[in-house]
């Protein structure tokens, strides 16, 4: 006698309305700030269960928002007397939560953040502590995805890394490991890269700045004026205002191009 048939698959608009579902379920669970790996687990789920492509992209603004409007609150709430080991572990459930939704600028706040933090209170922290390579990966995913200043800032911790290793590098060459020396350049030559490049954007910028007070009436003599020192701002605070600054040069970008089409 043939086995049974397979039961029938559930209809297009069932499986349309489990992905809110999960997603409901996956803010709930954000509500109670526990941000772990079961909560990672639920969100995969919620990205799977679109039914077709429009679907799966819906799901995965929807999850986007969802995110970013959590890591700000919890964040927020985070004051001076929370436990590092808590806050680090917030940074790292978030920055593996935007990897999963794919964004990258988010994502590498929330890296950028945990560095900071390790780097800062786990200096000889055999599991914690940030090695060379991490900042240099850091730093060469920073350079790919146009974040200039804060990739020299990241070489520039892996090579503090290597100096501090090697803390008598400058008078004698037999201090270096073999191998040592050619990790050293490539990591100065792509640290002079994100620098001139990061140069060539702020050039841009103030070019751009200059012709937009040309249009809007302002005259050449107010440049001349001081303008007040900007105030010091925490790694996560720093990378997004490089990240708002970014999109900002590629609004005008695409104006300057537009005009000269007409």
């Amino acid at each position: 006698m043939p086995p049974p048939p397979p039961p029938p698959p559930p209809p297009e608009e069932d499986r349309r309305a489990s992905t809110p579902d999960v997603l409901s379920l996956f803010a709930s669970r954000l509500s109670t700030r526990r941000f772990g790996d079961d909560d990672l687990r639920v969100l995969e789920a919620a990205l799977s269960a679109g039914a077709d492509v429009p679907a799966l992209l819906a799901t995965r603004s929807a999850a986007r928002r969802l995110l970013q409007a959590h890591a700000k609150e919890a964040f927020a709430a985070a004051g001076p007397g929370t436990d590092d080991a808590r806050s680090l572990a917030v940074a790292d459930f978030f920055a593996r939560a935007f990897a999963l939704v794919g964004d990258v600028e988010s994502c590498l706040a929330m890296r950028y953040e945990a560095l900071l933090l390790r780097d800062a209170k786990y200096p000889s922290d055999h599991c914690l502590h940030v090695s060379r390579e991490e900042w240099s990966t850091f730093a060469k995913d920073s350079l790919d995805n146009g974040f200039y200043t804060i990739a020299s800032k990241a070489f520039a911790n892996a090579l503090a890394h290597i100096h501090s290793s090697h803390p008598g590098h400058l008078n004698s060459a037999n201090s270096i490991e073999e191998g040592e020396e050619e990790k050293i350049k490539n990591i100065t030559g792509l640290q002079k890269m994100a620098k001139s490049l990061s140069a060539q954007h702020s050039v841009q910028t103030l070019s751009a700045e200059y012709m937009k007070r040309r249009a809007l009436g302002v005259h050449g003599k107010d440049n001349l004026q001081p303008q007040p020192r900007k105030p010091k701002l925490p790694g996560s605070s720093m990378f997004r205002l490089g990240i708002k600054t970014r999109n900002i040069k590629k609004l005008l970008h695409s104006r300057e191009r537009n005009l000269s089409e007409i």
